[in-house]
């Protein structure tokens, strides 16, 4: 059996800038960290002829082409496999349509399973390229690319999307203490809402490539605050930083009115209120997780935890997309 891993992720800054319809237009740059919740993909050979799919569904089928599952069929395709006697399961650490990348991240860990049954090795660079490829190209996505890069190198990176379609990345420059206190005063909370992002990434997708002048200011002012919230964070300036993130969250509201609502908004008051230099929600918006960086976190975990909200706990991680087994 194999069993493949790859993170979900965290956003710090320059979030939005990464869909086609932008950066080859402006060129995009953002900061995102791969975290130690997982999608699993796991492949194994079975003794009948057909190929059985596990996901939120089962397929049992005789061949790709037969496949629903539009990502499954696409990689199957993008490896050069045309087998059957497979089964193939998902699992994840998180709930789908949460905000932390999780399509990015099944498609990036699905991929590395097929090429390691193939036993062919695969670079992240290529995983995340072949990924972006199947969901931005191939099935006409409107999403940027930040969920594939980032799940298939991990760590806390920098991402430039050069207007060619080409792809920058080197790690984030923070010292030892700094990524300490970084990890330790995070707060992720879960709002109690699932949802698809596509409705909102669509309307921004749409926007830019009508050269809506509100639309492409706004991701210009959070393409410069992706670059001062990485410069806050190499400088140790992690209070500066939290603040950056309310400034991105105000921002990131004006893009469209499906982004937030009522209760996410008394949520995000609440916790600014008691403890919170900063925060936003992550991901397209409408639901999934608050995340607030914590001046007082003993004081930020216990008022969202009054308030309903259930705090999920991680670390970063710096393995990226790797197969456990």
């Amino acid at each position: 059996m194999i069993i493949v891993r790859s993170p979900l992720r965290i956003t710090f800054g320059g979030g939005g800038t990464d869909l086609p319809s932008y950066y080859r237009e402006q060129s995009g740059f953002l900061v995102a960290a791969a975290i130690d919740k997982y999608v699993y993909i796991t492949v194994h050979q079975t003794f009948i002829d057909d190929l059985i799919v596990k996901y939120s569904e089962m397929e049992r089928v005789g061949s790709i082409d037969e496949l629903k599952h539009p990502i499954i069929r696409e990689a199957f395709k993008v490896v050069g496999l045309d087998v059957h006697s497979l089964e193939i399961t998902s699992m994840a650490d998180i709930p789908a349509g949460t905000g932390l990348g999780s399509s990015g991240s099944f498609t990036t860990a699905l991929l590395k399973a097929l090429y390691s049954h193939r036993k062919m090795l695969v670079h992240p660079r290529e995983l995340a390229e072949q990924a972006c490829d199947i969901e931005i190209n191939r099935l006409r996505e409107p999403i940027g690319k930040q969920d594939q890069y980032i799940a298939a190198f991990g760590g806390l990176t920098c991402f430039r999307f050069n207007r060619d379609d080409s792809v920058e990345a080197w790690p984030l420059k923070i010292d030892t203490e700094t990524l300490y206190n970084l990890e330790d005063n995070l707060l992720l909370f879960f709002t109690g809402y699932s949802r698809s992002a596509s409705s909102i990434l669509k309307e921004q997708d749409d926007k830019t490539r009508q050269q809506n002048a509100d639309m492409i200011q706004n991701l210009n002012y959070v393409k410069d605050l992706g670059l001062r919230s990485c410069e806050a964070l190499e400088g140790g300036r992690l209070v500066e930083f939290g603040k950056l993130m309310d400034e991105h969250w105000q921002y990131k509201k004006k893009r469209s009115g499906g982004m937030s609502n009522a209760r996410i908004n008394d949520w995000y008051d609440h916790a600014m209120a008691n403890g919170a230099a900063g925060g936003k929600l992550i991901g397209a918006g409408g639901g999934g997780f608050l995340m607030f960086y914590a001046q007082d976190k003993t004081r930020l975990r216990h008022a969202m935890t009054v308030a309903g909200l259930k705090e999920v706990r991680f670390r970063f991680d710096f393995e990226g997309t790797k197969s456990v087994v």
